[in-house]
């Protein structure tokens, strides 16, 4: 991605969304578009018109997080859109030669890992890296995730999946929620990881073959999956209400996370995850990939 291009567009966007009245200022005059203007916004930071301008047009470099947090607060951004901030940031101060290479190949999946995993009886769980892509899961995941594991494509990546698969809209039935969250989320990824080719090679195959995927990255938002409730509609068990957890695991030279799916027992999402353990019996064994050891 082209860093200055990046963070024009994100100010830009976050500008438009604060009106004055909600900054706690007079409107004066008549608007060409939404929003604060960027002198308001140099005044509300503490920093000239003249400093804020060179930033918006793109020129993040030497920044300091002081400056940022005012920039932050100015534009009354959440957690999540203040941590995009300070990565475009970070980006915008760093070249290329000086930025440690990702790694091409998918990562080594310690035996202790897949050990977790299969130990979480009752629980769906996937492994998945920062790039999205689903590594291994144990058979109670697998069998949740069964219309995304049906590809032939390995790894299985859950963002070519969302978008590129006839399939997807009707195993998420908040698909446009669920949908424009993760444009958020590979957004906050990208911005961390400015020079993972890989990463936009994703980025670029996305917007080419969906719109809906084109429109969203667009709008500049971005989203964190920690946590929360995800509602599927498996083809073999219909309904399920799942709350999920994203697990990060430090340490590896690539970021990997869990990602464990629960439901309270007793209820119909309770019920239908016994279901799902009953039917993912009868299936195949769970993922294994030449990364394992």
């Amino acid at each position: 991605m082209d860093n200055r291009s990046e963070v024009r567009a994100f100010l830009s966007s976050r500008r438009a969304k604060v009106s004055p009245e909600q900054a706690g200022i007079p409107a004066y005059g008549s608007r060409r578009v939404a929003g604060l203007r960027r002198g308001e916004v140099a005044a509300l930071a503490g920093v000239s018109v003249e400093y804020y301008t060179r930033l918006e047009r793109g020129n993040l470099a030497g920044a300091s997080d002081s400056v940022l947090e005012a920039l932050a607060r100015a534009l009354q951004l959440d957690d999540t859109e203040t941590a995009h901030l300070h990565h475009l940031a970070r980006a915008a101060g760093s070249a290329p030669a000086r930025t440690r290479k990702p790694r091409t190949g998918a990562p080594v999946i310690r035996p202790a890992i897949r050990q977790v995993l299969d130990s979480m009886v009752g629980v769906p769980a996937i492994l998945r890296t920062h790039r999205f892509d689903v590594l291994a899961a144990n058979p109670l995941g697998q069998a949740l995730y069964s219309p995304m594991f049906s590809t032939a494509t390995r790894p299985v990546n859950s963002m070519r999946f969302a978008f590129l698969d006839p399939h997807a809209p009707a195993f998420y039935p908040d698909w446009q929620t669920v949908a424009r969250q993760s444009v958020g989320a590979l957004r906050l990824v990208a911005a961390a990881n400015p020079y993972d080719q890989q990463l936009m090679n994703l980025i670029g195959e996305l917007s080419m073959h969906s719109e809906p995927f084109r429109s969203w990255w667009a709008a500049q938002d971005v989203f964190v999956h920690r946590h929360g409730v995800k509602r599927f509609h498996h083809p073999a068990i219909g309904e399920l209400e799942l709350a999920h957890e994203a697990l990060e695991l430090p340490g590896d030279d690539a970021p990997l996370t869990i990602v464990t799916y629960t439901a309270v027992p007793g209820t119909p999402s309770g019920d239908g995850l016994e279901l799902l353990a009953s039917w993912a019996a009868t299936e195949e064994s769970p993922i294994r990939t030449p990364h394992e050891r």
